[in-house]
């Protein structure tokens, strides 16, 4: 197992640094699929005979474990170089889904969140992190461009998980396709297998080819000096311990889990919200399950531009003022969704695009405005730390959504005033976050490492 070493992934002398982040889509790409469980969230639903709430703690339990699994594995994910990383995430990604399978055949839920849930959030979680460092050092000039490229696969993930999952569910139970059939929990099961055994190849092609710069390399002609062309970005470095002793990470961690559990509980809801916002009083919706499907994957196209345009865009016009555009006119398209968002399909659609193309650049966005106020010399660990906002936002998130659904009523019969409270309470959020990122100021000196040694290692690293 030494070809995992960091030593033996460093590239040698003219190796094209564009070919890392196909490496690194690799695996985003296979983990996204986390934003493609609405797609059998009902079947799940009937098959345990269980709530909305219930299984969509499956969900939750994820993305707890990747953000306190990014938090307490990152360090070790800056030491042990990306491939390792990559490796270890693919095991855990493709375990989860064959436990999560075997409680699905066994009528074990709790074996579906132990599966999905733990095992699965743990991959989820190593293999989310594991590029991020390696792409800021292989592009220090524009380290937006950079992790925009890799995390927008996360977000597209879907894109390839949504209609894949629904012609494997209707080749695995084909009386699913039916108008208003539901797939059954044995064709879930036999999904997941599918899926453990597809993405774990892909993820191991992402293993094999990624490289790290080798120390001393620099793209030709970067100064070093150039990138700091806004107020906050510094020239210094702050250690991942150090980082969570200042209020701009916690400012910072705010602003992200607002904008997430914003987010997330439209995609966590998405098949089943776009039917509910356009039921008839008899209680058919103008929307069909497979036009549903298409939503799904129409959100993902939204989250995977907006992770790499948004992320492009900050190198521009700087990271503060992209999470002031996320925050506040995301702000306004909740209020528009909320009130106005039932009147047209068109509105809709569009509403909860741009609402979820900011939820995916805040993402994308986060690594490098972590760059810009702690520098590069553990900015994967404290990237790593800075993801348990994820983690609170995947549970407050979908709690927010389904707690207010299982109130208004049964789920197949809901409407859009049924989602009003939940995305009023979005909006609050999103004023508290947009507050936050408004008091970020540059870190204060005294948390920054010694200037000469540490300095000379990170320009070697970049």
């Amino acid at each position: 197992m030494a070809w995992l070493d960091r030593a033996h992934s460093v590239a040698q002398p003219g190796f094209n640094r564009w070919l890392i982040p196909p490496a690194a889509l690799a695996v985003h790409l296979c983990i996204g699929q986390a934003y493609a469980t609405s797609v059998y969230k009902t079947a799940l639903v009937k098959h345990f005979g269980a709530s909305l709430t219930e299984i969509g703690v499956i969900f939750s339990v994820a993305i707890v474990m990747l953000g306190l699994s990014a938090a307490i594995m990152g360090t070790w994910v800056d030491r042990n170089g990306p491939r390792k990383a990559m490796f270890v995430a693919a095991v855990f990604w493709a375990g989860g889904f064959l436990v999560g399978a075997a409680g699905i055949f066994t009528r074990q839920l709790w074996l579906v969140y132990l599966g999905y849930g733990v095992i699965g959030g743990i991959g989820l979680g190593i293999g989310y992190i594991s590029p991020v460092s390696t792409l800021i050092k292989w592009f220090p000039d524009r380290p937006g461009l950079a992790t925009g490229m890799a995390i927008m696969g996360f977000g597209g993930g879907a894109l390839i998980a949504s209609p894949l999952s629904t012609a494997l569910l209707t080749a695995y139970d084909p009386a699913s396709s039916a108008p208003g059939a539901v797939a059954s929990g044995e064709a879930v099961g036999m999904l997941f297998l599918t899926l453990a055994a597809v993405y774990f190849a892909y993820m191991l092609f992402g293993a094999f080819t990624i490289k790290v710069p080798p120390p001393g390399w620099a793209p030709a002609g970067f100064d070093p000096a150039s990138v700091r062309s806004h107020e906050l970005i510094t020239t210094a470095n702050v250690t991942a311990a150090n980082a969570i002793k200042t209020p701009q990470f916690w400012f910072l961690w705010t602003a992200l889990f607002c904008n997430v559990t914003a987010g997330i509980g439209i995609l966590e809801q998405a098949a089943p919200m776009i039917q509910d916002f356009f039921r008839q009083p008899d209680g058919k919706s103008l929307v069909a399950a497979s036009v549903a499907g298409g939503f799904v994957g129409l959100l993902s196209i939204g989250n995977m531009a907006g992770r790499f345009a948004w992320s492009a865009t900050s190198d521009v016009i700087g990271r503060k003022r992209i999470y002031m555009g996320y925050l506040g006119v995301g702000t306004v398209l909740y209020l528009l969704l909320a009130f106005a968002g039932h009147t047209a399909t068109a509105l809709f659609v569009l509403f909860a695009f741009v609402i979820i193309s900011f939820y995916g650049g805040g993402f994308s966005t986060a690594p490098a405005y972590l760059r810009d106020l702690f520098g590069t010399l553990e900015v994967g660990a404290v990237h790593g730390r800075l993801l348990t906002a994820w983690s609170a936002a995947g549970v407050v998130g979908p709690l927010i959504v389904n707690a207010v659904l299982d109130a208004q009523g049964t789920p197949g019969k809901l409407t859009a005033a049924a989602y009003q409270p939940a995305l009023l309470i979005m909006v609050a959020l999103l004023v508290v976050g947009f507050i936050a990122n408004l008091l970020i100021r540059p870190v204060d000196p005294k948390f920054h490492e010694p200037s000469e040694p540490v300095a000379a290692g990170a320009e070697k690293e970049s």
